[in-house]
């Protein structure tokens, strides 16, 4: 934590303080002590943590997750800390403590996907009312840059897994590649284009509550489909891209862009027949892939009659975001293909 010149600091907190001279000395000291992901942080004072931890009702000692293989502690004093240092607004906090108390559930995984060279990122995928509410980017360019609460709140849950778990690139962060998602990756859901019901509803939730999906996602793979007008013809795209991605894969996200969504939604589609026809479909090589050449008998263990793409139909997890031009959907495989990580969604306390 860091105070400006006079030293100031309050009782609640227990971090240790460091006297600087001015926000930039203090933009430079966190370089130097390699507390940021490469970026400026925001200096976070004690009365600017304070804010954050009162915005979630929150006590500072309070434990809101506990790394399973390390057994490292997230208080919400260090999460508030470097929710402030990512550039949130204090009315994210419920968001980024409901998220820490997902990543750390055991299904998660979080040590695997952080030390591992695969190098997943963590994804949220934030549904209800909150999204609204805080402004969270679900249109155009929904991964890309621009929105504050998308790119803050994804950057704190990453600099708490960097600061407090102290998993770092290059330390016991191992990627050989990474991605981009592993310096922020938050979105939500389109509700106004939902064929269905949203994500947290679907997952035992109520329509007025609201919640954050945590997922350990690769690189996302865009799936462009220009011409199909009907669901079978939309999702056949799909198909082939989690055709060529492996098999037998235990958790997928699908992310459907509007225009795609809106043909399922006409035809009245729900997310069922998306998941299993998906399901269906990548038990062999869906015929497209062949014409275009995008996959060819014999390449590695994926000849045509080996076991299909997906373990399940609930392997799938539809969701529907992005702008409302452009056929461009995009499929996001987990780390290990889902087999050694679960999604897990959190009611967000607000």
């Amino acid at each position: 934590m860091t105070t400006n010149g006079s030293g100031t600091t309050t009782t609640r907190l227990t971090s240790d303080s460091h006297e600087v001279g001015d926000a930039f000395e203090a933009i430079e000291s966190y370089f130097e002590r390699g507390w940021t992901d490469g970026l400026p942080v925001v200096p976070p004072t004690p009365d600017a943590v304070e804010r954050f931890l009162a915005a979630a009702s929150l006590q500072p000692e309070k434990v809101i997750g506990v790394e399973p293989t390390k057994g490292a502690v997230i208080t919400a004093e260090k999460a508030a800390i470097n929710a402030v240092m990512a550039g949130c607004r204090p009315d994210y906090m419920p968001v980024v403590a409901a998220a820490v108390e997902a990543i750390t559930e055991d299904r998660f995984n979080l040590h695997g996907i952080t030390v591992s060279t695969m190098g997943a990122g963590i994804l949220l995928v934030v549904s209800g009312p909150i999204a609204e509410q805080l402004g969270i980017n679900s249109a155009e360019s929904v991964f890309g840059p621009g929105n504050r609460a998308n790119a803050t709140i994804g950057r704190a849950v990453r600099l708490i897994v960097s600061n407090v778990l102290n998993t770092r690139a290059g330390d016991l962060d191992k990627a050989t590649l990474g991605h981009p998602g592993k310096y922020t990756w938050c979105i939500s859901e389109k509700v106004s284009k939902l064929p269905w019901e949203p994500l947290h509803v679907a997952r035992g939730l109520a329509a007025d509550e609201s919640a954050v999906t945590t997922f350990a996602g690769l690189s996302g793979i865009q799936v462009g489909e220009h011409e199909a007008n009907t669901p079978e013809g939309i999702l056949d795209a799909f198909a082939g891209r989690l055709y060529a991605l492996g098999q037998n894969m235990q958790e997928v996200l699908v992310v459907i862009c509007p225009e795609h969504a809106a043909f399922l939604r006409d035809a009245n589609w729900s997310r069922q027949q998306v998941c299993e026809y998906l399901y269906e479909r990548t038990k062999a090589p869906p015929p497209k892939l062949f014409a275009e050449g995008g996959v060819k008998e014999g390449i590695g263990d994926k000849a045509p009659e080996s076991a299909g793409a997906l373990a399940s139909p609930d392997a799938v997890v539809p969701i529907v975001a992005g702008g409302d031009g452009g056929g461009w959907s995009m499929v996001i495989p987990m780390w290990s293909t889902g087999a050694k990580t679960k999604s897990v969604t959190k009611r967000i306390m607000a």
